[in-house]
């Protein structure tokens, strides 16, 4: 009887130990996978925190980059050789200026001709031989800036491409040179030649902003060389740009339509004095000769050409869009 209280004694505190370890066993190896998890937990924050520190410190230097230079270009005047250089002319400034002064000449003679005043003459001729050739440059220079922006992010995804398939930046802009359209074509051609000098891929990228200096080349510029400074993935920042571009043109050509009305009514209106004043000619050649033979009607003459100046200026300026 008493060996059976015995054994029974034992079996009851084998028991009792067994409910007491146990679950501290099966503790401690939960309380180790929380730590695992915890710990694993601290190296994702740490690491995303490392990556949102680095894509700040990249950001600071894209905008620190892109006031730096926007204050620059907003410093620079427009001179005749970089209006000449901007627009992809080969004309020498002193070729323009002779030929600005030979075009003067002629329009004074043909108004003198006409029997213009020979103040007036002398007025519209010069008013003409620094305007007229200057809106041509302009034009053409607007017309090249237009087709290397249309043809900027073909380029810029054909750089992507490459940089993904493992070739070198300056491979996939030989790329781009060769087998892009014209202007981009001669352009990246030009910063490989650059390259070539001895000059960084930093320093050579900024030719392309010196001819064509708008925001979409300096992100591109300013891309490149925040890569080449302080590393980063090269072909995610570059195909998020050509996206942007992309956007942008996309914004530009809606805001081009919905202002066609516009610039439409704005022509027309315009015309308007020059058409009628032309017809009332055609029918009636002394009706207006009074605005032209008398001094009140000279000076009418001239007011109202004045007026007519400052509302096309007016009119044209208030269906320009920046985007």
């Amino acid at each position: 009887m008493n060996m059976m209280v015995l054994i029974l004694l034992v079996m009851v505190t084998v028991g009792a130990a067994g409910f007491a370890l146990v679950p501290s066993a099966l503790g401690n190896k939960q309380a180790d996978k929380r730590m695992k998890a915890y710990r694993g937990d601290m190296r994702t924050n740490r690491r995303e925190a490392d990556a949102n520190r680095i894509r700040e410190t990249r950001r600071k230097n894209v905008q620190e980059a892109l006031k730096s230079q926007a204050e620059e270009n907003g410093k620079k005047r427009l001179t005749v050789p970089d209006m000449l250089f901007q627009a992809g002319m080969k004309t020498k400034p002193a070729t323009y200026i002779r030929n600005s002064v030979i075009f003067g000449a002629g329009l004074f003679v043909v108004l003198f001709v006409v029997q213009v005043p020979f103040y007036f003459a002398a007025i519209f001729a010069l008013a003409g031989a620094y305007l007229l050739p200057r809106m041509y440059v302009m034009r053409k220079r607007k017309k090249y800036q237009d087709q290397f922006l249309t043809e900027l992010p073909n380029a810029i995804e054909a750089i992507v491409r490459g940089v993904k398939t493992g070739l070198p930046l300056n491979d996939s802009m030989r790329v781009v040179a060769k087998d892009t359209k014209e202007p981009v074509k001669s352009e990246f051609g030009r910063v490989l030649d650059q390259q070539s000098f001895g000059f960084s891929m930093t320093d050579a990228v900024q030719v392309l902003l010196d001819r064509v200096p708008l925001p979409e080349v300096n992100f591109f510029v300013v891309v490149i060389s925040v890569q080449q400074q302080s590393g980063g993935n090269l072909s995610e920042a570059l195909g998020n740009l050509a996206r942007v571009l992309r956007n942008r043109k996309k914004m530009k050509e809606k805001v081009k339509a919905m202002s066609s009305e516009a610039k439409a009514s704005a022509g027309i209106i315009g015309a308007l004095p020059i058409v009628v004043s032309t017809l009332v000619s055609i029918v009636s050649p002394a009706y207006l000769l009074p605005l032209v033979n008398t001094s009140v009607g000279q000076l009418c003459l001239g007011i109202g050409v004045l007026m007519m100046a400052t509302g096309i200026f007016v009119m044209n300026r208030m269906v320009q869009f920046e985007v």
